[in-house]
């Protein structure tokens, strides 16, 4: 039995662009877009009717930019409420974005540029469909250091982690895959998304992408 198509949501104030990404995306294969949107404001009311995977969502629209169309997205309640998860990656033109990266920090799982390529976008959305980041590490770290310049005090959440999984944790706010880590710690890849899964819960936490925000947030990057 094939996998349902991932259900795609375009949120852009140009017409024409949207309907240009419209067709890329319903040229893949198991990809179907749902909706589409021209502000931030009707960008929250799709989402809450629509239930999308995905949100491609522009950064700067007129009524309610996508900052904060991402921030009223990921609200506790509207995130209680879903049956799934929904992933938002932001489009904009500029690279390292201040914009895109206070959008992450409100739970966009990246960013891309609107120049990317029909490929770099499918495979974008395929990325965060899985709960991953969809730029490098290392500019997602170079984003949070900008946005983090004075950490916060560390939760009391954090100290609950074992030490494998604060060692599960290092590695995924440095952006390493489970197999990565696994290769690591000594341990096998459904180990490792365990793990995984237990930080999230006990940090509350949506998707790894929330795992490197935090770490930056608290100063823990580069830690155990």
């Amino acid at each position: 039995m094939s996998e349902p198509p991932i259900r795609v949501l375009l949120v852009d104030d140009q017409e024409l662009f949207r309907e240009g990404v419209r067709v890329i995306v319903d040229a893949q294969e198991g990809m179907t877009v749902v909706g589409a949107a021209a502000d931030g404001v009707e960008a929250v009311r799709l989402v809450d009717e629509l239930e999308p995977d995905v949100v491609l969502m522009d950064i700067r629209m007129p009524e309610m930019d996508g900052v904060e169309a991402t921030r009223q997205i990921f609200t506790p309640e509207r995130v209680a409420a879903r049956i799934s998860p929904v992933r938002v990656v932001v489009l904009t033109t500029f690279n390292l974005d201040d914009r895109a990266a206070t959008a992450i920090r409100h739970g966009a799982s990246g960013f891309l540029l609107k120049d990317t390529t029909p490929e770099q976008l499918r495979d974008a959305i395929r990325t965060v469909h899985v709960g991953h980041a969809v730029l490098a590490p290392s500019d997602l770290a170079t984003l949070m250091d900008q946005q983090f310049t004075r950490p916060t005090p560390v939760p009391a959440a954090y100290a609950t982690l074992t030490e494998k999984e604060r060692e599960v944790f290092a590695g995924v706010a440095r952006g390493l895959s489970n197999v990565e880590i696994g290769g690591e710690i000594f341990a096998s890849e459904s180990t490792v998304k365990t793990h995984v899964g237990s930080i999230l819960r006990k940090l509350a936490l949506r998707d790894r992408v929330q795992i490197v925000v935090f770490a930056h947030e608290h100063g823990l990057a580069g830690r155990t």
